[in-house]
């Protein structure tokens, strides 16, 4: 009641000013908005950084997942929303690979969000049924793949997935049949019951199986190795392919905010989120690697996220939908 008195005297006296009065940071409450269904991996992690904006900001921090259409739903109502900090997308890398897929997008990637942070990046494996496939190196497969091209097929699931594998075609110089999936459950089923004989998943995902010999891993995506499966070389240092890398990353946005006030002051909660120890425990816990990039670097992140898939998505021949 204070509050709504002082601004009411404020707009009587400066025109606008009660305006600017509400225009505080942080807002009463932040909504982070999930563009997936409970439970997954952007969900999972989008709960971490809703707790951790709420212990530092001191205001209630919601989730709200808005599911369907590759998170464009989530994002277009982020995209609409007004840039105060009070509302909030938590996205994965679907945020840069939807262009390669849609013609077009209720929304502008590049011009209606601002990116505050990369929180998590989450590294897969390229694994193959060793039954079915003979190589046990990535440059076996590539000969492989170059010798006897009909005996060959990789299990994909759209987006990110699709494009690992493109990046990895065209940098092998090689063409690898896509049996596509509905989701990444049974396109490992059918790989480890040896109905198609490779894919890449993520680490986490494939490790059990790896451990119980049922599939085998040939390389990781990510430019250096994993704690979770040491052993296993990079792609990039375990086959002819320098500089390969496709991993899976997860971000926090805002609408696009003109003037940086409200996203450079998120940018700094969320680097001291990032530098937690307990918040990072729990990223490695699921599998994922911690962020370290905030506000101007995310954003340089994001612009050269959005060329190099696009360019993967065209050498690739990538219909747009």
């Amino acid at each position: 009641m204070k509050k709504y008195w002082i601004n009411l005297v404020l707009a009587l006296i400066i025109p606008g000013a009660a305006v600017a009065a509400e225009a505080t940071f942080p807002p009463q409450q932040i909504r982070v908005i999930v563009p997936f269904t409970p439970g997954g991996p952007t969900d999972l992690i989008g709960r971490l950084v809703a707790k951790g904006l709420q212990e530092k900001l001191k205001v209630p921090v919601v989730v709200e997942n808005r599911g369907g259409a590759s998170a464009i739903i989530g994002a277009e109502a982020v995209a609409r929303s007004t840039p105060d900090g009070s509302t909030l997308l938590f996205n994965a890398t679907h945020h840069v690979t939807n262009p390669v897929f849609f013609k077009s997008l209720p929304y502008d990637t590049k011009a209606d969000f601002s990116p505050i942070a990369l929180v998590a990046g989450m590294a897969s494996a390229l694994v193959v049924n060793p039954q079915k496939v003979p190589a046990r190196s990535v440059s076996e497969l590539i000969s492989l793949a170059k010798e006897k091209p009909d005996q060959l097929s990789m299990a994909t699931f759209g987006g990110a997935n699709q494009l690992s594998s493109a990046l990895f075609e065209f940098m092998a110089g090689v063409e690898i049949e896509d049996i596509n999936y509905k989701g990444a459950a049974p396109a490992l089923n059918d790989v480890i019951a040896g109905h198609v004989p490779m894919m890449f998943n993520s680490l986490v995902t494939v490790a059990p199986h790896v451990q119980a010999g049922k599939i085998l891993a040939l390389g990781v995506t990510d430019s250096k190795r994993s704690s979770l499966m040491p052993e296993v070389p990079t792609i990039a240092e375990a086959g002819p392919l320098p500089g390969y890398e496709a991993v899976a990353w997860f971000g926090l946005f805002m609408p696009r905010d003109k003037d940086n006030e409200v996203s450079e002051k998120l940018a700094a909660v969320m680097k001291e989120v990032l530098a937690g120890s307990e918040f990072r425990e729990q990223l490695k816990k699921m599998g994922a690697e911690p962020g370290t990039i905030v506000g101007e670097d995310f954003q340089k992140f994001v612009d050269a996220e959005l060329v190099k898939w696009a360019q993967v998505g065209a050498r690739a021949g990538i219909k747009k939908q």
